[in-house]
């Protein structure tokens, strides 16, 4: 297969996608990769492959193209072909939860020389990467990178990357128990796909509708939670979108939970459970089995919360355990057990000092309890209470390292 007819087979399987015709798109790039010699429509139709992966939550699929992709950009000897496809080989460990392996591999795309391809993907590296610390709970380096990704997009008038930013921000505020700012980030991205999205695919609405769910569950507005995540689970269920039908359970299933109908969650719970399993999304496994554990503490059966809690540990390797260590904190001091009271309490003071969650202000872990967080413009985050209580406009981080020595 030439050249000429390679760029024709794989905008065949291009319309075919876009009509969501996904399967016969797969089979067209699938027969491109076997019979085409043009490397640089092997390259592309590679992409389309990591991309169409991505999307339907086939993710080891995912990983294999990329790395595929990675010597075909090597044979191509091109940097900008090479760092797409580090992109995409981020981008497939941070679907497997592989956070450390993102953040290594995105660190390779900052460290290529300054290339045309450097300029446009940029913003979608540093996205990555916020992504990655996020899952992490290393909050001032995800803000870090979240903001410099929205400063790519602005800069580049990328309305869809903007998008994108603005539905991490929803979820990273979500974390740190900022609600409005939580609620506020993917408003913004509904507006921006109502502003700029006629040609964008489906899955931004869906995106936003559903980063909007989860900050309206937990300010308390369940009606208008239940609202958007219906919307967004509609679209996923349309276009096959398996990772976001898996949030939306998991939504749908905290949202009964939070109405204290827990017939209704346990089974949004497993459903959820099983398509996170099945994709490989190691982070929605725990999230859905801390869900299972709070609906048998609410049931007063403490040791099915510590079945589920101990279920969620063994998947959660690498990733941060600090809301496990805090609801077994507390289930172990309902049930008077000292010993283990006094190791779940231990192991939690480790997390926070792996992750340098510490306040700024008080020298108190952050991320526990129910203690709000502000982050400020220069992303350090403080104890919401201890900025309040100080009176300070500025970052007392900042000001402090801004400080000539001997004037401390």
């Amino acid at each position: 297969m030439g050249q000429d007819q390679t760029k024709q087979q794989i905008e065949k399987g291009l319309q075919l996608y876009q009509s969501n015709q996904t399967e016969k798109a797969l089979q067209v790039w699938m027969k491109v990769l076997e019979k085409s010699s043009d490397l640089m429509g092997r390259f592309r139709v590679l992409g389309c492959l990591v991309t169409a992966h991505s999307e339907m939550g086939r993710y080891k699929e995912m990983l294999k193209f990329a790395v595929v992709q990675i010597d075909t950009a090597r044979e191509l000897e091109d940097a900008d072909f090479l760092l797409e496809s580090y992109l995409n080989l981020a981008r497939s460990n941070e679907k497997l939860c592989e956070f450390h392996k993102t953040i290594s591999y995105c660190k390779t795309c900052l460290g290529l020389p300054g290339t045309r391809a450097g300029a446009q993907l940029g913003g979608q590296v540093s996205l990555s990467m916020g992504n990655a610390f996020l899952g992490l709970s290393v909050f001032q380096k995800a803000l870090e990178s979240f903001e410099k990704a929205l400063r790519y997009a602005h800069n580049n008038d990328d309305a869809m990357l903007e998008c994108r930013v603005c539905c991490s921000l929803g979820s990273f505020y979500a974390q740190v128990k900022d609600y409005e700012k939580a609620l506020f980030f993917p408003c913004k991205a509904a507006e921006l796909v109502n502003d700029y999205g006629k040609g964008w695919s489906l899955k931004y609405r869906a995106m936003s509708q559903y980063h909007m769910a989860v900050a309206y569950r937990l300010l308390g507005h369940l009606g208008s939670a239940m609202e958007c995540c219906e919307e967004s689970m509609k679209i996923a269920l349309q276009h096959g979108d398996r990772p976001l039908q898996a949030l939306c359970l998991l939504c749908f299933a905290d949202i009964h939970r939070s109405r204290g109908d827990l017939e209704t969650a346990f089974p949004r719970y497993d459903s959820a459970m099983s398509i996170m399993t099945e994709i490989g999304n190691r982070l929605g496994q725990v999230q859905a089995l801390l869900g299972v554990a709070k609906c048998w503490v609410a049931r007063k059966a403490l040791d099915k919360a510590l079945d589920a809690i101990e279920r969620a540990q063994d998947l959660a390797e690498e990733l941060s355990q600090l809301k496990l260590h805090c609801l077994s904190e507390s289930i172990y001091r309902s049930k008077g057990l000292q010993r283990e009271l006094r190791a779940h309490v231990v192991r939690f003071h480790e997390c926070v000092e792996e992750t340098e969650l510490y306040c700024g202000l008080c020298g108190e872990s952050i991320g526990e309890k129910n203690s709000r967080l502000q982050a400020l413009p220069c992303s350090h985050i403080f104890h919401l209470r201890c900025l309040q209580n100080n009176g300070t406009r500025s970052c007392p981080n900042c000001r402090r390292s801004s400080m000539k020595p001997g004037f401390v």
